[in-house]
């Protein structure tokens, strides 16, 4: 989404602003996840209620909806029976700390998928899960 997102407003106030490529992820809990994303990753929290919610990371904007907010969609119903929502999906963080990100998730009892690393394709990166089992990796580039 672009930065000219209403971060404010009624739902078809944000719904009319938005454009370009947009990111929503469906959760069990908005405060929950947004708990996480503000506190592992220092998210600016724009707009949150118990339905929707609109971030915002580096000037980058994403939305956040609650399962029971997505009441008419068909989306929700493909849910069932799986462990991770975000299963084969990567949400990545680029230029973050990872290893500051896994101090913090540990230490609020988060899970930490994996620990942080130097990968060969030059990234130090950590894998993060969310409570709703989303994958997180932020990521710092390596120094030669």
């Amino acid at each position: 989404m672009d930065r000219n997102i209403a971060r404010e407003g009624t739902a078809p106030e944000v719904g009319r602003s938005l454009n370009g490529f947009g990111i929503n992820l469906l959760v069990k809990e908005i405060y929950r996840t947004t708990a996480f994303l503000k506190e592992v990753f220092g998210m600016e929290i724009h707009r949150a209620d118990k339905d929707f919610a609109v971030l915002e990371h580096r000037g980058d904007f994403f939305q956040l909806h609650a399962d029971h907010a997505y009441h008419d969609n068909p989306l929700p119903g493909t849910l069932d029976g799986i462990r991770y929502r975000g299963g084969g999906v990567e949400l990545r963080l680029y230029e973050e700390d990872p290893d500051a990100c896994e101090a913090r998730a540990e230490k609020a009892g988060y899970t930490v998928l994996r620990t942080s690393l130097d990968r060969p394709h030059g990234l130090r990166e950590c894998y993060l899960l969310d409570p709703d089992g989303y994958c997180w990796v932020p990521s710092a580039g390596l120094t030669d």
